[in-house]
């Protein structure tokens, strides 16, 4: 068994290609164990699915039932630990629980989101001074061919530019991913963690997950590759339009598997899985409800854009108005590439990223506990755990 502090699977560490427990089955005896990441007591039985007709018996109805006075009977309230409901969840009650996972844990929270922002912030800003290439020469009355070649230029140095932000940034997610799941897993309880007993219990599976945090994107990025290969071997407007049917028919399919793999993380985390089973996991608890995780995703970054714009535009015109000549570049569209821009610019960009990257990961994290309390009545041993 694995006695390290975590979550273990419903097929067990031991066995992690091991099904959950089916509905109506029994969790005695032979039936896997769950603890939490502050280390219950030892191996807790795992309880059968919502509807097996065992686990918490329905409360009988209240007085009035029948006749007259008939009244519609509705289940007890659940139990709320920490920072959600221990019940299946919605769209709002898992926002929500993100967002009182960093009000409640605040110091963690922004000590860890801090550190990483500003660390990688500085990173990004010297890596687009060192790399950033000269910008592309456009003619005033290009013909068609010459546009299409400045086009693609302009595209292949945007790309440059994009590498060292998306290597940090991937680092960042990283990091946030470890420390704020760690968080999470205390705040679903009630509990509170510190900055040193998150990274202690993080760093075990450091190596694993950073594997993983390059895994996804490389893997989309393969499949983006393979689509778009011929339309980059050709030139001109053969060249244009392979180019352009490859990246449609390839978004689908990496968005799919993006949202089908993104509890992966998670998991690895919280169960102690490797990789693979990760990967494998994952699938398993986004099947069936793939359009709900993709919603709900979805949702967050739209919220997580909002509030960077939000925080970053006071930011962008102060680094406008700081820097000589700011105010006819911002009338003309212009990125001035002066070091107070970058620095106004990126003061706002650590704000909003302390702001955001508890958001993300809250949300994936209680995502997984969601889909968990779902498919395996997670919601009864989290009870157990918090001493309810």
């Amino acid at each position: 068994m694995n006695d390290t502090p975590g979550w273990a699977s419903p097929g067990s560490a031991d066995d992690p290609n091991a099904d959950p427990p089916r509905q109506g089955q029994a969790a005695e005896g032979t039936g896997p164990t769950s603890k939490w990441a502050d280390s219950q007591p030892p191996a807790a039985q795992w309880s059968p699915p919502h509807g097996s007709g065992q686990g918490t018996p329905p409360t009988p109805p209240g007085p009035g039932w029948g006749g007259h006075h008939q009244q519609r009977w509705a289940p007890p309230l659940a139990a709320k630990p920490g920072v959600i409901p221990l019940r299946p969840l919605g769209v709002g009650e898992i926002l929500d629980g993100s967002i009182s996972t960093l009000r409640t844990h605040w110091r963690p929270v922004l000590g860890i989101t801090l550190t990483v922002s500003v660390i990688a912030q500085l990173c990004v800003i010297a890596a687009e001074r060192l790399v950033r290439p000269e910008p592309v020469k456009i003619d005033a009355d290009p013909g068609t061919e010459e546009a299409l070649r400045q086009s693609v230029r302009a595209a292949r140095d945007s790309l440059i530019t994009l590498v060292p932000a998306s290597v940090i940034g991937l680092i960042v997610t990283f990091l946030t991913t470890a420390l704020l799941t760690m968080v999470v897993s205390r705040a679903v309880l009630g509990r509170r963690i510190t900055l040193a007993e998150a990274w202690r219990e993080a760093r075990p599976r450091l190596a694993q997950l950073l594997a993983l945090t390059f895994l996804l994107p490389l893997g989309a990025a393969a499949v983006a590759g393979v689509a778009m290969a011929p339309g980059l071997l050709l030139d001109g407007a053969g060249g244009a339009l392979l180019l352009s049917l490859g990246i449609l028919g390839s978004t689908p399919v990496i968005i799919w598997l993006l949202v089908r793999f993104a509890l992966a993380p998670t998991v690895l985390m919280l169960e102690r899985q490797g990789v693979v089973p990760a990967l494998r996991r994952s699938a398993k608890l986004v099947q069936g409800a793939w359009w709900r995780t993709f919603g709900i995703i979805l949702l967050t970054m739209v919220i997580v854009l909002l509030v960077q714009m939000v925080v970053s535009l006071p930011f962008g015109v102060i680094g406008y108005l700081v820097t000589e000549g700011g105010v006819s570049d911002l009338m003309a569209g212009r990125v001035p590439d002066s070091w107070p821009f970058l620095l106004a610019t990126g003061i706002g960009a650590v704000i909003g990223s302390a702001l955001t990257y508890p958001l993300s990961a809250g949300v994936t994290a209680l995502l997984y506990i969601d889909q968990r309390i779902r498919r395996e009545s997670l919601d009864i041993e989290l009870a157990r755990a918090s001493d309810l």
